[in-house]
């Protein structure tokens, strides 16, 4: 692995200058490695953090690359992380028309790392620094302790998942002066709508109080406002400090949970494992906008490489070659998801909706669809509306907001079933679905979606971990229950417990022959509870 060239680098430092130009953004300073295919396979496993922490995983990961590329060689255009500076990878053989379209792309992909509000965590420091003084701590913790460091590292990275990436997000956003007081989050979230459960307009009214007292008496706006309430709720000061509420523990985030409140790790010869725990925490945060935004980027990145390059004189000569390449990373699939190809054609749309006034009420009332094709008030605002897009949004909002009735015709996308053809024994897809609330329903279910598991010290008896999974309609994954348990049980130091729900599933009937896929079988859920005690796993129902 060697830095690119002068000359590469001269092509790279004119593809920022157009880049700019277009109206992306991104820091001055970049890093660009030249790598081969087998460099490539073994920075994989480490999400090309070339600084990460060694773990045996890994090397499993990397031997099983190095089987597949012997079978199936393939050759990898680009890789590209969220540091500071950025650094990519590329391949050594790469001819320099390529490495325009590419670095177009990589581009892109920085622009949209460093103006993303979901990575504002990352922006303020250097992650492959910090991964490799994590690596250092964990090889000397290796040298003390010998393989009890890897059984820590494999309990903290069953559970790494269960962080409130969301919460701490939101704590970025809150302007010092404008941050809120312990008791009056207690009386918004807890008090009003958990003790008394108001009525919606009741707690409005409320905000708007809280809003006029803070503009009539400026600092004095809090006392003020608790004043008047205290005279409607004269239990409330009780209630605030019963509630222990001066600052809540993290429930949702379960890896913070064990480092704040655990006895075990708590005792002398434990706290060593404390660092491994903030080590795959903090790991697991830098990368959860990267999941949670993966058809945004790869779509906002190929959105870009074709147009910068499209327009680059560079690409004389090489049209054919680039509409190959370009055709064999953004073709949209019939059946599966492609996120370059879905990510650019919906940036595509959503820019030439904006042009033309579409993401309005007024279009949104149209029903007729000769009206909707010919709607177009000419507000050309669309290059600056995909701007705001790339900023604000994340997958499932995307997705979610534009992934209209529209957009599906224009693509001919549709859901797609299959059934049994039993004389040959085979599965024959057909169109199941061409309505766009169906697809975009599909979509989202394909999306990164941990289990929201929380905190429940009220029913955590003699010591014990008590935890309860909002079930949301999938359950969690049984052959994993009983290993994760086991780390949570070893990290906490007492018996754990999990609440979750289960499926039971009635007999379905089976389809006649060239039918259909058969009518899904009646599901009822059942509340169960997990109990590991002692290194054994126990279930019953609840």
């Amino acid at each position: 692995m060697e830095l690119i060239n002068q000359h590469t680098k001269r092509i790279m430092e004119g593809c920022k200058e157009r880049a700019r130009a277009a109206g992306l953004s991104f820091t001055d300073e970049s890093l660009e490695y030249v790598v081969t295919n087998r460099d490539l396979l073994e920075l994989s496993p480490k999400v090309m953090i070339p600084t990460l922490y060694d773990y045996w995983v890994h090397d499993v990961e990397v031997l099983r690359e190095k089987g597949k590329y012997e079978l199936y060689p393939h050759n990898p255009y680009e890789t590209v992380i969220n540091t500071r500076p950025p650094i990519s990878f590329y391949n050594d053989n790469n001819p320099d028309w390529l490495n325009v379209m590419i670095f177009y792309h990589v581009l892109a992909h920085i622009d949209f790392f460093q103006n993303n509000l979901y990575f504002r965590h990352t922006w303020d420091y250097d992650f492959t620094g910090q991964a490799l003084s994590d690596k250092r701590v964990i090889a000397k913790l290796r040298a003390e302790k010998g393989r009890w460091v890897d059984y820590v590292i494999e309990f903290a990275r069953g559970i790494d998942n269960l962080v409130d990436f969301h919460g701490d997000l939101a704590d970025l956003f809150v302007p010092p002066e404008t941050e809120c007081s312990s008791r009056l989050d207690y009386y918004f979230d807890v008090f009003l709508q958990a003790e008394k459960k108001v009525s919606v307009s009741d707690y409005i009214k409320e905000v708007s109080r809280y809003n006029e007292c803070l503009k009539a008496f400026g600092e004095q706006g809090e006392k003020t406002f608790f004043a008047e309430a205290e005279l409607h709720y004269p239990e409330l000061e009780a209630h605030f400090a019963r509630s222990g509420a001066a600052q809540p523990a993290k429930r949702r985030d379960l890896l913070r949970y064990l480092l704040d409140n655990s006895e075990f790790l708590a005792r002398d010869e434990n706290i060593w494992m404390r660092a491994i725990l903030e080590i795959v925490r903090s790991t697991s945060l830098f990368f959860q906008p990267q999941i949670r935004t993966k058809i945004m980027n790869e779509g906002w990145a190929s959105y870009w490489h074709e147009r910068l390059f499209l327009q680059d004189d560079r690409i004389k000569g090489h049209e054919v070659d680039f509409a190959r390449v370009h055709a064999g990373v953004t073709s949209l699939p019939r059946v599966g998801m492609n996120p370059y190809a879905l990510g650019m054609r919906l940036f595509s749309h959503i820019e030439e909706q904006a042009d033309k006034g579409r993401h309005s009420f007024a279009f949104q009332r149209i029903q007729d669809a000769d009206r909707r094709t010919q709607f177009d008030t000419g507000t050309a605002a669309g290059r600056d509306f995909i701007f705001t897009v790339r900023e604000n949004l994340c997958d499932y909002l995307f997705l979610k907001d534009y992934l209209d009735q529209d957009f599906m015709e224009r693509h001919k996308l549709f859901v797609a079933g299959k059934r049994l053809d039993r004389q040959r024994q085979v599965w024959q897809y057909y169109v199941k679905s061409r309505k766009a609330g169906d697809y975009r329903q599909m979509m989202l279910g394909s999306l990164y979606h941990p289990p929201v598991i929380s905190v429940d010290p009220a029913k955590g008896i003699e010591g014990s971990l008590y935890l309860t999974h909002a079930f949301e309609g999938k359950q969690l994954v049984r052959e994993y229950v009983a290993n994760t348990l086991l780390g949570i049980e070893y990290l906490w130091g007492s018996p754990v417990y999990l609440e979750t729900s289960e499926a039971e599933v009635a007999a379905a009937a089976s389809s006649a022959a060239g039918q259909e896929e058969p009518p899904e079988a009646e599901i009822s859920w059942q509340r169960v509870l997990y109990s590991m005690n002692g290194k054994v796993l126990s279930k019953k129902k609840v």
